[in-house]
């Protein structure tokens, strides 16, 4: 069976990585059996998550393995028009290219609360003695990354400015459709749901988790492929 690696499941959503949510979200549209493994991305392939393992051949990069996951299981796109595959590409860039980067922002480096909470869910499998020292290497490594990216070159208004800008597009997009292009999900739905929950459905407070959660459409939206695709995640 399939395997995805990606990190335990925290926050009441179905992962804190919008990486990890896009791939399993992505197979639980299309049906494709698979089984969790928790993992940790000291030991990724690419050192980071998700990453599978498919009859053992490994994958890390969430866009290598939704490819795969199109060509050996099932593609969610056969029904988009090229033109259609164009905006679709577009979209996940913007989610994975420049938002990502912002929400990143406000989880590592915006306020020490915000990072005491970080921390806390994704480092706390670690050993006491070591948990502190390896957390704080990847925070530094992380905040290089973001600064190397270009967005955390800005001020911190710009940056929530940009990641505002992204959030309306979405909600403009999206629209009083069920999903993005219509009544069925595509992979851009896998993407946008991954990120989007991991701005407004998560315990990290930012400018930009207050102006996501003003969309109505998009707050609709989360609860709806929640609804639909993890039912067994629900609150009674």
């Amino acid at each position: 069976m399939l395997k995805l690696y990606q990190f335990d499941r925290t926050w009441d959503i179905p992962n804190l990585s919008p990486f990890c949510c896009k791939i399993e979200t992505y197979m639980r549209m299309a049906g494709i059996e698979h089984e969790i493994k928790p993992a940790l991305p000291m030991r990724a392939p690419k050192g980071k998550l998700p990453y599978i393992d498919d009859d053992g051949k490994k994958l890390g990069d969430s866009r290598f393995i939704i490819e795969h996951l199109k060509s050996a299981h099932t593609d969610l796109d056969t029904a988009l028009t090229a033109e259609e595959l164009a905006v679709s590409t577009a979209m996940q860039r913007l989610l994975e290219e420049h938002l990502f980067w912002a929400a990143l922002y406000s989880r590592w480096q915006f306020t020490d609360e915000n990072w005491q909470i970080n921390k806390k869910a994704i480092f706390s499998p670690l050993p006491p003695i070591i948990r502190d020292i390896v957390a704080n290497r990847w925070r530094k490594k992380i905040q290089q990354q973001i600064y190397g990216h270009g967005m955390g070159r800005h001020q911190t208004e710009e940056i929530f400015a940009l990641g505002k800008q992204d959030i309306d597009t979405l909600a403009a997009y999206l629209g009083h459709k069920r999903y993005f292009f219509g009544d069925r999900p595509t992979t851009l739905d896998a993407s946008a749901f991954g990120l989007l929950i991991n701005i407004s459905g998560c315990p990290i407070e930012s400018p930009l988790k207050e102006h996501a959660l003003t969309k109505e459409n998009l707050v609709a939206y989360i609860e709806r492929i929640m609804h639909s695709f993890y039912p067994d995640l629900q609150h009674p």
